[in-house]
């Protein structure tokens, strides 16, 4: 089974909201998934995503693919996070 990390829509028309899950890669972009690990704000200016990054890097290591999309939203909040030393 080819497991994505994609975003779901699920805004109304003309008000784009979008949920962050793993799904498998066969099933519909709105369709079944198997975790729920963020969301997507695209109409705010900051603040605009919210992503478990533990849950992301544990699907990752399992060999989930990310989007596109979902990858540059993960690394624009990877940079964000404050150094843990």
């Amino acid at each position: 089974m080819a497991v994505s990390i994609r975003l779901k829509r699920v805004g109304t028309k003309n008000v784009p909201v979008f949920r962050i899950v793993v799904a498998d890669s066969r099933s519909p972009r709105d369709g079944r998934f198997i975790e729920n690990i963020g969301t997507y704000d695209p109409n705010k200016l900051e603040n605009n995503s919210q992503i478990n990054l533990e849950r992301v890097e544990f699907w990752v290591g399992r060999g989930a693919q990310m989007s596109d999309t979902v990858s540059s939203i993960y690394k624009k909040l990877k940079k964000a996070q404050p150094q843990q030393a």
